[in-house]
């Protein structure tokens, strides 16, 4: 009977031994500028006595994007493909199974996965080295700085891999053929600052500010002078590789400016600018009590003219409403005795009221009492 860890040990073996498995390491990540070179490592360590036939390195642009070739090796040629000719080359010793490549002159769409695939000598496994590539824009290959200060100028090897930096070289060039060392750093000398020459006019004025062992070879060149302005190359050496960068300064006697781009900043009122504002506001000021009565008089204006309105509408409505009479008649039945006994006569008599005034027209002091009544 076969014991569960049996049941999951089998397939395993099986694979392997048929070369169903691949052996990848995680994905590394390199962030580069336009223009810079980066050195993506595909190193395989402890297997020795296996010989490297095949290298096959592949892009992933994403975005669903077909992968690409970027380079291939076999039966000891190496061939870059499509866009990647003249920019990419193996940089690894691949009889140290590393088969590492170097990517020069990083254009914007050459952002992506880069997967690196090795194949031993009568093996059928395959190694998978992965690498994910950032592409940051440009940076500035000119500086410009006043007289007096300090330029801080950046040369950065990009690698995925802590290759050895065994030399670090600045030359100047003022458009001349002439060329000048500002800088040599170099692993063979065993003195604590290993960086010179200690004469010439940068004698103690610059500095390697960068990180050594990050293949950083930045310097500092501190007082500048007018003198100064040029071009200025820089050179990387990690073994038998090399980067290169080339810098321009410019030397300035005008307001300073650094290598930070300056924040705009709001722009300032000026005099003839202020004296303007300052005159609105204190004839504002002065007018103020004008305007007020102007207001309150053409108010007072409008109140005369509703009130002679509304004492003409009353004197309209009475003379529309007159006091009104009404006319009764009362009808009486007497009989003379100088008449007829036998004859009857009516007489008609006519009596006149007076009938009071509305309430609308009534005088403020009430309804008068008449004084004589019929």
């Amino acid at each position: 009977m076969f014991c569960p860890l049996q049941l999951v040990l089998i397939p395993t073996l099986l694979a392997c031994s048929l070369g169903l498995n691949d052996f990848s390491t995680s994905p590394a990540e390199l962030t580069v500028h336009v223009g810079d070179s980066a050195l993506m490592g595909c190193v395989f360590r402890n297997l020795e006595g296996k010989h490297v036939t095949k290298v096959d390195w592949m892009l992933s642009p994403g975005k669903h994007a077909e992968d690409e070739y970027v380079l291939y090796y076999y039966g000891n040629l190496s061939v870059p493909v499509g866009r990647f000719r003249n920019r990419v080359f193996l940089a690894g010793d691949l009889l140290q199974k590393d088969g590492s490549l170097l990517l020069q002159d990083v254009q914007e769409a050459d952002q992506g996965t880069y997967t690196c695939e090795i194949r031993l000598e009568s093996e059928s496994k395959v190694l998978k080295s992965k690498v994910v590539l950032h592409v940051l824009p440009e940076e500035p290959k000119e500086v410009t700085v006043h007289v007096g200060d300090s330029a801080l100028m950046r040369c950065i090897f990009h690698s995925t891999e802590k290759k050895r930096l065994t030399q670090v070289d600045w030359m100047f060039s003022s458009g001349e053929h002439t060329k000048e060392i500002v800088l040599h750093y170099d692993l063979k000398f065993q003195f604590p600052e290993r960086y010179f020459p200690y004469q010439g006019r940068y004698q103690n004025r610059v500095n390697l500010v960068g990180d050594i062992s990050h293949n950083d070879g930045s310097i500092m060149l501190q007082r500048v002078k007018e003198s100064d302005g040029g071009i200025y190359n820089c050179s990387i050496h990690l073994g038998n590789l090399l980067f290169r960068k080339t810098l321009v300064l410019h030397v300035t006697t005008e307001k300073s400016q650094t290598l930070i781009p300056e924040i705009p900043r709001p722009e300032l009122l000026g005099g003839n600018q202020l004296v303007i504002i300052v005159g609105i506001v204190c004839a504002t000021l002065l007018l103020f009590p004008v305007l007020i009565l102007i207001v309150k008089r053409t108010h007072w204006n409008k109140s005369s003219l509703n009130s002679t309105a509304f004492v003409k509408s009353l004197e309209n409505m009475e003379k529309a409403y007159p006091e009104k009479h009404v006319y009764s008649s009362i009808t009486t039945q007497e009989v003379r005795e100088e008449e007829e006994p036998s004859g009857k006569s009516e007489a008609t008599y006519m009596t006149m009221h007076p009938v009071w005034p509305s309430l609308r027209s009534v005088p403020a002091g009430g309804i008068p009492k008449p004084e004589h009544a019929f």
